[in-house]
């Protein structure tokens, strides 16, 4: 095996390992050690790929991100009708949310920790996802009185919140209401069609 095609493997294995750590434990709560015990390697190997444990969630974002965005931008610029795109939004955010449930806490402590360098590196690396076709959509349907009056931007804004709260509050819903993980799933494999009902009905006029 090459070198290049063995560091490719190596590196692979330590971040389907740290997946399955950061899924235990939460972006603050995972340790090198921990990850390196998963991958089935020493905590100098698992350095020599990956200073710290930033810099390796930096690469599951990344990946993450790849999935996500490219579909939402597909969705959010397609000529399709409001209702399809909202259904599609939610459930591309969910399906992503859902293989990486850590991934809002970690996009919010960076957000707040350093809004400038976060953005810098994200859109340096990916195609964001653009609202702009998205909003004026919804206020053309406004206009055509084809769906309630409402705020294109706070519309957004709530789907955006209601996709992806749960999976912030995910250790709420285990402790207050005795949600186990399989349960957590299960809500919100449901949630991709009850929530864009929800939103959807609340639109109808």
């Amino acid at each position: 095996m090459s070198k290049r095609l063995k560091d490719e493997t190596s590196e692979e294995k330590i971040l389907e390992a740290a997946r399955r750590v950061f899924l235990q434990k939460g972006m603050a709560g995972a340790r090198m050690q921990e990850i390196a015990d998963e991958a089935g390697i020493n905590k100098a190997l698992l350095h020599y790929y990956f200073r710290n444990k930033e810099l390796l969630f930096d690469r599951i974002f990344t990946q993450a991100a790849a999935k996500l965005f490219p579909k939402v931008v597909t969705i959010l610029d397609a000529d399709l009708p409001l209702f399809e795109k909202i259904e599609g939004f939610i459930s591309s955010y969910i399906d992503v949310m859902s293989e990486n449930p850590y991934l809002p806490l970690f996009v919010l402590n960076e957000v707040h920790r350093d809004p400038e360098g976060f953005y810098k590196r994200i859109s340096g690396e990916l195609k964001l996802p653009r609202p702009e076709k998205f909003l004026m959509q919804i206020d053309q349907e406004v206009k055509l009185g084809n769906i309630r009056p409402v705020s294109p931007l706070q519309l957004f804004m709530n789907i955006l919140s209601g996709t992806i709260f749960p999976f912030i509050a995910k250790p709420l819903f285990q402790m207050h209401i005795g949600v186990d993980e399989f349960q957590f799933r299960q809500f919100m494999l449901q949630r991709k069609t009850e929530f864009a009902r929800f939103v959807i009905d609340a639109l109808r006029k």
